[in-house]
């Protein structure tokens, strides 16, 4: 800056000397004085007119400098932005990736994760507005809505048939899924680990109110099943995984696998995603670069994910080919929803309410801007 202001003052001296400290010619005669006179009009006139476009010149040249100097030094205010979301779980892979790697960043976003170990939790926290934004498995979206809140789904950013799983104890006569009966089973209510319970339960000719359910956050899983204050878990990975080590030789472990598809999913409170358009579409974008390094560069982005859960990455590896990241809003969750609310009726889980029309619950603005083509809903 202050080598350009120098120049700037060398050009000006250089303009000024030359218009007021030009050199006079001498006068000797009557006719040199008349040549000179009109010579001196003329170089006058020349003078004029190089100072105004030099003085023109040096001010377009200070003011793009000055622009140029402005823009390249203070960055655009960056946005922020609380999510919160399931920080133990790799269906989360998009969000840690976006963090990790700069994608919110360069979207312009400063973004707060805020850690729970479940769906459920961290959909509460965004509806009591303790984040902005927050992401849960369809089921907890599915009791909110019943529940008359405010959910608004922007889009799913994950999916998977096979990350759910049973673990009895052999010891307590859990031997066969049919065994299960009469069992007092620990399952967070509320989640899709409770709903795979229930739909597993089906699959044996049997319902919820064959067993006991105990209400268990999914890190108090384990040690409840290990103390024997429960007969059998049902939960998601990596818990379940964990549980399997934790019981042993004692442990029985049943299969969920096609039992349930779970999606996982971004939501807001409809007022936010109403009046937030455009910060929606910069967390879109950010997650659909996440989710294509987590589809595309899964050696990576296992071991990012397995940093934010604190696990091993080779953990992670086996379930991988599963799972599915992509950032869509897909006609077939509408559909889950309504069957799952079927279910939710049918057990009287909240106070009667109805069907809820799931559309009212979609936001279809976001994707419809950033990536159209992921947009099967119909609408």
């Amino acid at each position: 800056m202050i080598h350009i202001a120098f120049l700037c003052e060398q050009l000006m001296v250089q303009m000024l000397t030359t218009f007021i400290f030009r050199p006079k010619l001498p006068v000797r005669h009557a006719w040199v004085n008349q040549t000179t006179s009109t010579i001196t009009k003329t170089q006058f006139g020349k003078s004029i007119l190089q100072l105004v476009v030099g003085l023109a010149l040096l001010m377009l040249v200070i003011a793009g400098y000055l622009w140029n100097f402005r823009n390249s030094t203070i960055p655009a205010p960056m946005e922020s932005l609380t999510l919160a979301t399931n920080t133990v779980y790799a269906g989360s892979c998009p969000i840690f990736v976006a963090q990790e790697n700069g994608y919110f960043t360069q979207q312009g976003l400063q973004v707060n994760i805020l850690p729970f170990t479940n769906g459920k939790d961290a959909l509460a926290a965004t509806l009591q507005g303790k984040a902005q934004l927050g992401v849960s498995a369809d089921i907890p979206v599915v009791f909110s809505v019943m529940r008359g809140q405010p959910v608004s789904i922007v889009a799913t950013i994950f999916s998977t048939t096979k990350d759910y799983g049973i673990v009895g104890r052999l010891d307590r006569n859990v031997t066969t899924p049919a065994s299960l009966r009469g069992k007092r089973i620990g399952a967070t209510l509320g989640t899709s680990g409770h709903f795979v319970l229930d739909a597993f339960l089906n699959r044996q000719k049997m319902s919820a109110s064959d067993v006991t359910l105990v209400d268990l956050k999914p890190e108090e899983l384990g040690a409840a099943l290990i103390k024997g204050d429960v007969d059998a878990v049902s939960t998601w990975e990596p818990f379940v995984d964990v549980i399997k080590q934790q019981a042993g030789a004692n442990g029985a472990n049943f299969s969920t696998d096609g039992v349930y598809n779970a999606t996982y999913n971004l939501s807001g409170t409809r007022e936010y995603t109403v009046d937030h358009k455009e910060t929606i579409k910069k967390v879109l974008r950010a997650l659909i670069s996440g989710a294509q390094f987590c589809q595309n560069m899964p050696e990576l982005a296992q071991r990012i994910t397995a940093k934010v859960m604190k696990i091993e990455a080779t953990s992670l590896r086996p379930l991988w080919p599963s799972y599915h990241f992509d950032i869509s809003l897909d006609q077939s969750l509408l559909l889950a929803l309504e069957d799952e609310s079927r279910w939710v009726i049918k057990n009287k889980l909240v106070a009667p309410s109805g069907m809820p029309n799931y559309l009212n619950n979609v936001d279809l603005d976001g994707m419809l801007a950033v990536q159209p083509g992921s947009v099967t809903v119909i609408h």
